[in-house]
């Protein structure tokens, strides 16, 4: 199995089934978890030296940061509500606890931070959603944490790609840090699909093939983006959702499209 892609595992004790960090991912800044709560459960926990967005991917809770708290959140059932979720920003050295209002499926995005921003509460309305590319090359974009809401280094974006479609397409890279051309982020897709027993393809590729893998990937896997492009499509019935977690040493996404493929955009 390729290292690039991380396959669910059933909860464990505290009910996570991903755990990406920095060390396993062999990079610097991204870090991801999923959990699968069951309605009742807390997660308590301490931020460390990192900002938090917490993603309610589906279900609800309430969750308390530091002093802050907001109770009884979520309004969707899933991710292919068709609308936007509630997520949560968390600061570095902050305690916070989450807990099941109902089941939960939360996501814990993560990178390095010193806390220049305070907890805060991310509501739908707050998130950009968009429509982006044409034909087979549809997508809907939703902005999270993005342009959208102050960080200081995360950038957080889910997509819903319908079946036959592709995304992230053209193919497209940010590995270079070399702002306004291009900056560097690594990246992770944490991939769901509907119906469930369904599967996509994810190729992770650079300019010299030196990283060169395709994968398919199934309900509840995650794919590393170290460097290279990263197109992703979903085959005939099963609509592909996906949330990107994003980071590096500019807060910027600026990425370079694959000039063999760029032609398409004329």
């Amino acid at each position: 199995m390729s290292k690039l892609l991380s396959r669910r595992q059933a909860p464990d004790k505290s009910g996570r089934t991903q755990h990406i960090t920095p060390a396993s991912a062999q990079w610097q800044y991204v870090g991801f978890e999923c959990f699968s709560l069951p309605a009742g459960k807390d997660l308590e926990r301490n931020s460390g030296d990192r900002e938090l967005c917490l993603v309610l991917v589906g279900g609800r809770a309430s969750v308390q940061a530091g002093e802050q708290e907001w109770l009884d959140i979520g309004e969707r059932a899933g991710p292919f509500d068709g609308t936007a979720p509630y997520a949560v920003y968390v600061p570095p050295g902050c305690d916070y606890r989450i807990t099941a209002e109902s089941d939960l499926e939360l996501a814990v995005c993560s990178a390095p931070a010193s806390g220049l921003y305070p907890a805060r509460l991310i509501r739908p309305q707050d998130c950009e959603r968009s429509e982006r590319g044409t034909g087979t090359n549809r997508r809907l974009i939703c902005n999270i944490l993005f342009g959208n809401m102050d960080a200081e280094s995360l950038l957080v974006v889910e997509v819903i790609t319908p079946n036959g479609n592709w995304s992230s397409y053209p193919p497209h890279k940010h590995d270079t840090d070399d702002a306004p051309r291009e900056t560097h982020l690594e990246e992770t897709y944490y991939h769901r699909l509907s119906p469930p027993q369904g599967f996509a393809f994810q190729r992770v590729y650079t300019d010299d093939r030196s990283l060169d893998e395709t994968m398919a990937v199934e309900d509840g896997d995650v794919v590393m983006v170290p460097r290279g492009y990263h197109p992703v499509g979903a085959p005939h019935g099963y609509d592909l959702y996906y949330l990107n977690v994003m980071a590096g040493p500019t807060r910027e996404w600026i990425f370079h499209n694959d000039p063999a493929h760029e032609w398409m955009l004329d």
